[in-house]
């Protein structure tokens, strides 16, 4: 795993699009994270890549809890394990930032990554709308 530079921002966007596109017509419009700007995301240090670009991780630090505020693979690598060692990656971040805690949500019709979330230790905190958008948040606490 490394941080994405500048010269990844392209392969950055394809990996999210190809990644998110199939969801567009289970949830019936664009995903959140094909709206993202990755250059400014990237610039930012917040965009964390497989060396090989296979996945990649987008985590914003917040007050006492790390934000996974995406998580993509690459279709064809589906059922990997790169999903899993993302997450067990931003754990490691979470930690290594002192922060106890990370967050995410996800549509509430993503239900194999809810599944997925959950298997990992989430629990769901709560349902609200964010951006027109039915979502699912979760929380993990981290152990000390």
């Amino acid at each position: 795993m490394r941080l994405a530079e500048q010269s990844d921002v392209v392969a950055v966007e394809r990996l999210v699009r190809d990644a998110y596109t199939p969801w567009i017509e289970i949830i019936g419009m664009r995903p959140l994270p094909m709206e993202a700007d990755y250059a400014a995301l990237v610039a930012a240090g917040r965009v964390h890549v497989t060396d090989g670009l296979e996945g990649l991780v987008v985590l914003v630090p917040e007050d006492g809890v790390l934000l996974v505020e995406n998580v993509a693979v690459r279709p064809e690598l589906h059922g990997k394990g790169i999903g899993r060692a993302l997450m067990a990656y931003a754990e490691d971040e979470a930690r290594r930032l002192g922060l106890r805690a990370l967050r995410l949500y996800t549509n509430v019709k993503m239900a194999a990554n809810i599944a997925l979330y959950e298997s990992l230790g989430y629990v769901e905190t709560g349902r609200e709308g964010v951006e027109g958008r039915a979502a699912v948040l979760m929380r993990k606490q981290l152990s000390p």
